[in-house]
């Protein structure tokens, strides 16, 4: 499939100068022309806002973008996505949960087998660790979840974001945990932390949060507060967060071009840069396509399909997804935030 335009323009944060050549985006539009068989710039951006007016406004083709501002263009612009970045574990989502205590009223009202006993309703008035204000598993994926279900009433405007604020002390208490970044209980090892010395009822992290923290082989490599690792009941899940997509405005790219785009970006994940790779005999060094088996002994090792995903867009791998699938949910539950679209609007100096 060849694209339908001349050009292919790439929105991209840019650095002023890269002394890491490695990480220049540019070997990225580099391997997106050769692929495509059309000229492929980058187009500077400087946030994620911009990025958004990008495409919007049809500056730039595509755009890789943070999971919130992704959501936006979705919702207010119409602006789609085609694929979407790997997390390490190789998921292009992660959930998000309510961590509680074995042994509490909530972990026994899961763990009893009784529909009828809900562990959610039983958080309110308790005390919540919150990994930070706005934080997507920390706080607007519960919240928006507690507030959707009729758990949580908004308490204050519901065009004014800091009617959550209000919300949460409401519904938990006044003690409820929202830490500044860089205090204790900051981040997803704070809201464990909080749980775990008693200053809270109930931590909002991601589903590997416990783990990394608190579950390793190793236990010399958990942290010193930790409890044991069975002592942390996951509530089941109630949405997940999704990978930064790969963005398009389906009103300004045709289907064709889409799928050359989407094609090329792919196709990164079949390549890989071996050492001494013995085959046939034979031991090579270059890039192996890992469908036809051919190393090409003449690819500088940074233009490599694998080298380009890990050095520049921070990832295993490219997935193909749909907008509604990817972030759906996610965006059911943060919209249920009061004043979150303002916020973001505000956020990203997004003008009508």
């Amino acid at each position: 499939v060849s694209p339908t335009v001349s050009n292919i323009r790439i929105a991209f944060e840019i650095k002023e100068d890269y002394t890491d050549v490695d990480i220049n985006p540019q070997l990225l539009a580099d391997y997106v022309a050769e692929q495509t068989g059309v000229e492929v710039t980058l187009y500077p951006v400087a946030s994620e806002g911009a990025i958004i007016e990008a495409l919007r406004f049809g500056n730039a083709d595509i755009a890789f973008m943070d999971g919130g501002s992704a959501w936006m263009g979705w919702k207010e612009y119409g602006l789609a996505a085609m694929a979407a970045d790997m997390k390490s574990d190789g998921r292009t989502y992660y959930d998000a949960h309510a961590v509680v205590l074995n042994g509490s009223e909530m972990a026994n009202a899961y763990l009893d087998g009784d529909d009828s006993t809900d562990p959610f309703a039983l958080l309110q008035g308790k005390t919540s660790c919150h990994t930070g204000w706005l934080k997507s598993a920390g706080m607007l994926l519960p919240m928006g979840y507690l507030i959707s279900e009729g758990y949580a009433p908004v308490v204050g405007s519901e065009d004014d974001i800091e009617s959550l604020r209000s919300t949460i002390f409401s519904y938990f208490n006044e003690d409820a945990s929202i830490p500044d970044s860089g205090t204790p209980y900051a981040s997803y090892s704070g809201a464990v932390r909080c749980l775990s010395e008693g200053a809270g009822d109930v931590a909002f992290v991601k589903d590997s949060t416990i783990g990394s923290y608190c579950g390793n082989e190793d236990a010399a490599e958990n942290e010193d507060w930790c409890l044991d690792e069975e002592e942390y009941i996951l509530l089941p899940s109630y949405g997940s967060a999704p990978s930064h997509p790969v963005m398009y405005n389906p009103d300004r790219v045709d289907i064709q071009t889409r799928t050359a785009i989407l094609n090329a970006l792919l196709s990164m994940n079949d390549e890989m840069y071996v050492e001494n790779h013995s085959m046939g005999g034979e031991t090579y060094t270059g890039c192996l396509n890992v469908n036809t088996q051919v190393v090409d002994t003449e690819q500088p090792m940074n233009e490599c399909g694998d080298q380009i995903l890990m050095n520049i867009l921070n990832t295993p791998g490219i997935v193909e997804v749909n907008t509604q699938e990817h972030m759906g949910i996610y965006g059911n539950l943060i919209g249920s935030i009061p004043g979150i679209t303002t916020y973001f609007d505000t956020k990203y100096e997004i003008q009508e």
